[in-house]
């Protein structure tokens, strides 16, 4: 009977190994599913986040694009027929509006203030134009796009004689006909 009871109790003991083996390898089992789907809904969230930030930037790049549109006027300093840098960004949206729109025109229209002679200020109110108008053609625009009118000193847009009044009228505007 020794045997017999000792071999009851290696089966009991064999039969309950086998119940907690089975049962941590169910339980293992699980936890992965479990993991896997706190992982789906972190990742989905993280992509819902990403989705989000790529929704405001497109808006905020949207706002930048029109408010730089609005834009039409650039000034100059005296006798210089260089945009200023900070133009750069504005007349780069300008520049890849008329890349992405074919058909439209533009005419940029030269002015200077009424200092130097009238050739003088023909001449610096077409360099103004010019640069720009180069500055679009690097940055997509064509050429067939772009008309360039010089006004010089003759359509002020201040008739002042004050250093202010002379800033006002040093500029390029970009016209659509």
């Amino acid at each position: 009977m020794n045997i017999n009871q000792l071999m009851k109790l290696a089966l009991v003991v064999f039969t309950l190994s086998g119940f907690v083996a089975c049962s941590s390898s169910s339980e293992e089992a699980e936890v992965p599913e479990v993991a896997e789907t706190v992982d789906t809904n972190a990742n989905d969230g993280r992509d819902n986040e990403a989705e989000a930030a790529a929704a405001r930037a497109a808006a905020a790049e949207e706002r930048a694009r029109r408010s730089a549109l609005a834009t039409k006027v650039f000034y100059f300093d005296f006798d210089v027929a260089q945009f200023r840098p900070g133009d750069r960004e504005t007349l780069t949206y300008h520049a890849r509006d008329l890349a992405s729109t074919p058909r439209k025109r533009v005419r940029l229209e030269g002015h200077a203030d009424e200092r130097g002679t009238r050739e003088y200020n023909l001449a610096l109110g077409e360099r103004r134009a010019n640069g720009i108008l180069n500055f679009f053609i690097v940055n997509g625009a064509s050429r067939n796009q772009i008309e360039v009118v010089s006004y010089g000193e003759e359509r002020p847009a201040d008739r002042g004689t004050t250093e202010a009044a002379y800033q006002r009228n040093r500029r390029v505007e970009v016209v659509e006909p």
